[in-house]
């Protein structure tokens, strides 16, 4: 049976109760529901989004009818839309729960359901435990009712009594957009001439396209040429082996298109438009920037006009440098586990999280997880001062560089055909850990023997000029290593060298992994 990890379930669409398939959904909903109740919610607010996969339509309908039987009131969005409208709903709207059906960047023939809470976070322990738990007794056949019996009153979107279901929809959507067209005016500091940049942006075959495009172009932002091939949504994702902007050549056509318009920033959305990855042109040509250089580019813009002893959080996973720019800047820093489910509850006065993976939520006061479509806006802003200023994304990070060190990065995912096989690898170090990886002298710390919330499956070894987390993929079946090499910087003039001797130490830690 298929059991909540990453904020709900996720697997492939087959029947019985490994698969995804409308009656795990329905029964899936049922226990939520019944988890409700038991917390006097029953008579509260849900919210039911859906991407546009195989089955998407079928199971949020499902969901929808299960909550409306249980006696919620049900806000169900009318067309397939980006996971974090969902968990701006929630919050925007007070919702006691909200469900997105998706399975993010995972292969076509994959779906899931995804779950956020009151506040519009992600599920955690034990709330994923207990209603495991309330799944298990849920006794069918399940109740169904029409979810149009039970839409909530116009009158909290502030709409005229006799509004549609679908126009409730519309203007969730459109306070969402409202909201990431103010960002540019309210992060960075400076207004910059964002009408003078050219944007190429594609949606992975995704629900993002026309949102993205939208919100840009909302924000200031005139000039968004799209991957035609992949602007609008299609299921079976034809034209990348996996629908991640992280896999090698899904970011392909992007650039293509990025050099070809002459643009200052690609953007790629994941299917589901909750990621957000960034190319730039540089010395050697266009590339995608790695979610680390993202994240600490966004986190320092972010922070220019944060108030004092703001928090910037991210994972054990990602670079060490956000844990030295944040208090450089005068804020605090916090480090969770990965998922946006810890992230968004890094702390209080949190302005920005990221995670390695190319998550960033840049507006934690309106979205409490991960939101590709505000990243890329930020972005874009971000952009656009630096070309007014006639500086380059490079220019900054070499900046870091010589501020913090060079903090090189890369990640190696070794796939498995069953997920128990990347378990029992980590198992494996974990009876006889390496005391030296690529002639370097490590410790070894392993977070399974921690106690409280940053205790997990993995593997943390540091060395004197490298850090190298190994940890199994939580939704897929891969051994993850994440890479890290650091090197002094004496200054600008001893940059290359230093990025040379970091490349190198990458090189040869990557190495170790690959054979693992």
């Amino acid at each position: 049976m298929l059991r909540f990890g990453t904020a709900g379930l996720r697997g492939p669409l087959q029947d019985g109760p490994d698969g995804m398939n409308v009656d795990t959904v329905s029964r899936a909903s049922a226990g939520i529901a019944a988890w409700l109740r038991d917390r006097c919610l029953g008579d509260g607010l849900v919210i039911v989004g859906r991407d546009a996969r195989h089955g998407s339509a079928e199971f949020a309908l499902a969901t929808a009818e299960v909550f409306a039987a249980a006696g919620f009131t049900v806000l169900e969005l009318p067309s397939p839309l980006p996971t974090p409208v969902v968990a701006f709903a929630v919050r925007e709207l007070k919702a006691v729960a909200g469900v997105q059906i998706t399975a993010s960047h995972n292969p076509a023939t994959d779906n899931g359901y995804k779950v956020y809470l009151d506040g519009g976070s992600q599920l955690i322990p034990p709330a994923d435990a207990e209603i495991e738990r309330c799944i298990d007794a849920v006794v069918t056949p399940i109740p169904r009712a029409d979810p149009a019996t039970a839409t909530p009153d116009p009158a909290i979107l502030g709409l005229p009594a006799d509004s549609p279901a679908s126009a409730l929809g519309a203007e969730i959507v459109r306070r969402y957009l409202d909201r990431i067209a103010m960002l540019p005016n309210l992060i960075g500091g400076e207004s910059a001439p964002r009408g003078e940049i050219r944007i190429a942006l594609t949606a992975m075959h995704g629900v993002g396209g026309e949102l993205g495009a939208a919100a840009l172009r909302a924000a200031g932002f005139d000039e968004v040429l799209v991957v035609s091939e992949q602007f609008a949504p299609d299921p079976d994702f034809p034209t990348v082996s996996f629908p991640n902007p992280e896999e090698p050549g899904a970011s392909d056509l992007l650039l293509e298109l990025a050099e070809k318009v002459g643009a200052d920033i690609a953007i790629a959305l994941d299917p589901d438009a909750d990621r957000c990855a960034i190319g730039v042109a540089g010395p050697d040509g266009w590339r995608m920037l790695r979610g680390d250089e993202t994240g600490v580019l966004l986190a320092d813009f972010v922070l220019r006009t944060a108030a004092a002893d703001s928090l910037a959080a991210t994972t054990i996973v990602s670079s060490r440098l956000l844990s030295k720019l944040a208090p450089a800047r005068g804020a605090r820093y916090a480090e969770t586990l990965t998922g946006f489910k810890w992230l968004a509850r890094a702390g209080t006065g949190l302005v920005y999280a990221y995670e390695e993976a190319i998550g960033h939520c840049v507006d934690p006061a309106s979205v409490r997880d991960k939101d590709g479509i505000s990243a890329a806006v930020v972005a874009a802003d971000l952009v656009a001062q630096l070309k007014a200023d006639g500086r380059s994304v490079f220019d900054v990070l070499d900046d870091y560089a010589v501020e913090f060190g060079v903090h090189a990065g890369d990640q190696v995912s070794l796939r498995f055909d069953d997920v128990a096989e990347a378990t029992t690898a980590v198992s494996r170090l974990r009876e006889a850990p390496p005391h030296e990886i690529a002639g370097e002298a490590v410790s070894c710390t392993d977070m399974a023997q921690l106690r409280g919330q940053m205790r997990t499956d993995a593997l943390v070894f540091e060395g004197e000029s490298f850090r190298l987390v190994i940890r199994p993929s939580g939704t897929e079946p891969k051994l993850k290593c994440y890479l890290e090499a650091f090197a002094p910087v004496s200054g600008r003039d001893a940059l290359p060298a230093a990025k040379a001797a970091a490349a190198q130490r990458l090189s040869e830690v990557r190495a170790y992994c690959q054979k693992l």
